[in-house]
């Protein structure tokens, strides 16, 4: 199989591009930088700037399926939610995924399934609601202006534009731990150490997924005929309370502090909504499917990391 990816080179596709590669597809990557952090002549890499249109949309002619990752990262100790940073953010997707969909329209022939990234921040703040694929969107719900809720839409939307001419599969992603996720990577020193906690009130819900089986449900979504939005969340969320002790535990440490919701926006300002605003959501789709998680409870998926 021909793979078409953005983002490739990104947290997410350093572990999607191997495994396409294990099982003998064939990948062309855009990327910024023309480097290949592969060394595989099964990568073919394209320089390019993906959220403006270019030679690098021929690429997409010939291949079997396209995975469109492309993003700057939502939470970052750099960058607050400036203006700036969040046009930054949602061209990242937003741009990148309507080149994409043109490049699709144009390709002679189409691939046959566009799988574009989204998350589960599209359902916005929803408290103790258990919500699969079914649930509305959270732009808008209460009157109120939701960011992430509304770029997920937006990307989302832009991906659907291609559902005329081929399978759209919306990837929305949760909480991912791998050794190097960078949700989870600054925490593990501090746990180590003694000086992990909670956050927030601590009830707020941190719907998670092993990157192992993140990549064994992006193989999914391309093999099997899966349509629409796909939750990619492990089918046990826990609250932070959970995670945090489960986290503590691992690390053979107490866990003793609690970082305040207050702390948090004057750290973060209103990226601070990433971590206190999260959602209670279920893989339904993934589980009609027959897919069975490697690591589908919080505990082993950790050991198995720490």
């Amino acid at each position: 199989m021909k793979v078409f990816l953005t983002g490739a080179t990104g947290f997410i596709g350093r572990y999607l591009v191997p495994a396409f590669l294990e099982r003998g597809d064939q990948c062309t990557v855009v990327s910024r930088a023309a480097r290949n952090p592969w060394a595989d002549p099964n990568v073919t890499v394209l320089q390019a700037d993906p959220t403006r249109p270019g030679e690098w949309q021929r690429g997409v002619a010939g291949a079997d399926a396209v995975v469109n990752l492309a993003g700057a990262r939502i939470v970052h100790p750099l960058y607050r939610w400036t203006a700036s940073r969040k046009a930054q953010l949602v061209a990242s997707r937003v741009e990148t995924t309507h080149r994409v969909v043109e490049a699709i329209r144009a390709a002679s022939p189409r691939p046959r399934v566009l799988v574009s990234g989204s998350a589960i921040g599209f359902y916005g703040d929803r408290g103790d609601e258990t919500l699969d694929e079914r649930a509305s969107g959270g732009e808008g719900r209460g009157g109120g202006g939701d960011f992430l809720a509304g770029l997920a839409a937006a990307w989302e939307q832009a991906a659907r534009e291609a559902r005329d001419v081929t399978r759209v599969v919306l990837f929305r992603t949760g909480l991912v731990l791998a050794r190097d996720a960078p949700a989870l990577a600054p925490l593990v020193p501090l746990f180590r150490m003694g000086l992990g906690g909670s956050w927030g009130n601590g009830k707020q819900w941190w719907s998670w997924i092993h990157i192992a089986d993140l990549v064994g449900l992006a193989l999914l979504a391309i093999d099997e005929p899966l349509m629409g939005p796909v939750n990619v969340t492990a089918p046990a969320p826990v609250t932070v309370d959970e995670f945090a002790d489960t986290l503590g535990a691992v690390c053979q440490r107490p866990v003793l502090f609690r970082m305040p919701a207050l702390g948090l926006r004057l750290a973060l300002g209103e990226a601070a909504d990433a971590l206190l605003h999260l959602q209670r959501v279920v893989p339904a789709q993934a589980l009609e499917a027959g897919y069975r998680f490697r690591f589908p409870a919080l505990r082993q998926a950790l050991e198995d990391l720490f």
